[in-house]
């Protein structure tokens, strides 16, 4: 495409791509860009500064110079906006067109419309995820299987899910869209195009352009999302305020600035949600080379009621709710088996105990990753919501949460095995050639992993080999204990899928693997060398 004021689009233009990447939306882009994308280094250049402090022995805790805005009992976010009243189940899922329809059918209040950690970021997935979110919202969307031949639409009848959008977090890029030389954010950019295109199309059905916006680590970063709104809604003339956006406390420095965050944001927040995943992957991120008391045992030991955990749940609803905003529950994992009447059984008992245990902590709803679950998670809610669009009234105003209760990682029950290791090893390798090949959502082992379990798998590998921890069994993690099992688990993948096996794929997974866990140096994230790795 050639270049319009700078602005130069690199990526295959394939059909229909040009009713996304149109001038006028590439110009938003760049306006986006160019006013922010400063301030975007200058924040992540800050999170290497908080890391070096941390790695030093520093500490993380609730900072003096916001103490006036805790304090201020006055400020609350702005009443919820239309669609986003009742959130009681909230489907996620990437934004293929087979996703896309199965997920607004499927009873769900809310649809995360995943570019991010769901998603694989190659080209095709970005470009035409936007597509199919403008088609969803024309209602001319359809889908048909190749394989099966099953066709998918919309419903006639009944309520459609309220799409809320979650771009990538501010770390990655868009290395196929270039402004002034230099690649977009992919933030902005999965922001961008889907404003420019669907805010009025949402405001004309009553609703607006909603987001759930990832990995932040602090106020600063959400004062810059607001700017962007701002910046965004002036430009299209759409009145401020009518961008809504709930953010994921997913990171362990977020969790000590939720209420800093609530006001930066207080004109389009939405809630906070708990992404508990990228939270733990964040826990051991902070804190890879703090010694034992910062080792967490094996990932599938770590449960909701570890004491750090439950400390960052609680404080979450009752900042959630001191401010009027929604406190949404994280992820059900859990995948039922449509084949396996045990596995199903007991993924179902599962999700219901999780769901159990946020309705009554205070949470106003939660999240499943498959449409099976959407009744489950509903059913739990309904039983303490009944007709009440949600618990905001609920205020915990008996949760005390201290710092040293965000950071009491050392009391998490659990151990690390042999077991626990190669399980790590395995889903490692699974995930990372499913993202490789396009795929950013996997059903692994009756779990659904993207790219956040991937994350603590991989992370707890290198933090386990850094600080020497020895297996219940006796081993000490070496790297040459993870390379040979590392050989080991690959034979196991590779006569279990047979002639499904791709090994180029594979090679590069295991490539990968052993550059982000085996290295001296830590990676700060998965997806940014496995990206360099996409055409």
């Amino acid at each position: 495409m050639a270049a319009l004021e700078g602005i130069e689009v690199t990526g295959p233009l394939r059909e229909r791509y040009d009713e996304i990447l149109t001038p006028e939306a590439l110009g938003l882009l760049a306006a986006l860009q160019r006013e922010f994308g400063a301030r975007r280094e200058e924040l992540l250049e800050a999170r290497a500064a908080r890391q070096e402090r941390l790695s030093a022995g520093g500490t993380l805790d609730f900072l003096p110079e916001t103490a006036g805005i805790r304090a201020d009992d006055a400020w609350r976010v702005a009443e919820p906006a239309p669609g986003l009243v009742d959130r009681r189940v909230e489907i996620t899922g990437p934004t293929d067109r087979k996703m896309t329809i199965n997920a607004l059918n499927s009873g769900a209040k809310v649809w995360l419309a995943d570019f991010e950690d769901a998603n694989t970021p190659l080209w095709e997935n970005m470009i035409e995820g936007q597509l199919n979110l403008r088609d969803a919202l024309d209602r001319t969307i359809d889908f048909t299987d190749p394989r099966s031949g099953k066709s998918y639409a919309l419903k006639d009848d009944g309520e459609l899910a309220t799409i809320v959008v979650r771009p990538r977090g501010w770390h990655m890029v868009e290395k196929h869209i270039l402004v002034d030389g230099k690649p977009v954010s992919g933030s902005l950019v999965d922001f961008g195009l889907y404003f420019f295109h669907c805010a009025r199309r949402q405001t004309e059905k009553g609703k607006g352009p909603y987001y759930y916006l990832p990995k932040m680590e602090g106020h600063l970063e959400a004062r810059l999302w607001n700017d962007v709104f701002n910046l965004a809604q002036d430009t299209l003339e759409i009145p401020r305020g009518t961008i809504r956006a709930t953010v994921l406390i997913e990171t362990i420095p977020a969790a000590f600035e939720m209420e800093e965050i609530l006001y930066e944001l207080r004109d389009h927040s939405a809630g906070l949600n708990a992404g508990r995943w990228d939270y733990l992957f964040s826990v051991i991120k902070k804190f890879r080379d703090r010694g034992t008391g910062f080792v967490l045992p094996e990932r599938n030991a770590i449960t909701m009621t570890a004491p750090f955990m439950r400390a960052y749940t609680e404080l979450l609803v009752r900042t959630c709710h001191k401010r009027g905003a929604h406190a949404i529950g994280g992820m059900a994992a859990f995948i039922p088996s449509r084949r396996d009447e045990e596995v199903n059984k007991i993924a179902l008992e599962k999700v219901r105990a999780d769901k159990t245990r946020e309705s009554e902590d205070g949470f106003d709803g939660s999240w499943v990753a498959h449409p099976d679950l959407v009744p489950v998670c509903r059913e739990v809610f309904d039983g303490v919501l009944g007709d009440r669009p949600n618990q905001r009234d609920r205020l915990r105003e008996d949760v005390r949460v201290s710092a040293g209760d965000l950071l009491n990682v050392a009391a998490t029950p659990g151990e690390i095995t042999e077991a626990g290791l190669r399980n790590n090893i395995d889903v490692a390798l699974r995930y990372l050639a499913t993202w490789l090949d396009g795929a950013g959502a996997v059903a692994i082992h009756n779990l659904m992993e993207d790219a956040a379990t991937a994350e603590i798998s991989r992370s707890q590998v290198w933090q386990w080999i850094y600080n020497g921890v020895a297996l219940k069994e006796g081993q000490k993690v070496t790297k040459d204990l993870v390379g040979r099992l590392l050989d080991e688990e690959l034979a196991k993948i590779r006569a279990e899928l047979g002639d499904a096996y791709n090994e180029p794929r594979y090679d590069q997974a295991v490539a990968l693997f052993k550059e982000v866990t085996l290295a001296d140096e830590y990676s700060e994230f998965l997806t940014t060398p496995a990206y360099e790795r996409m055409p």
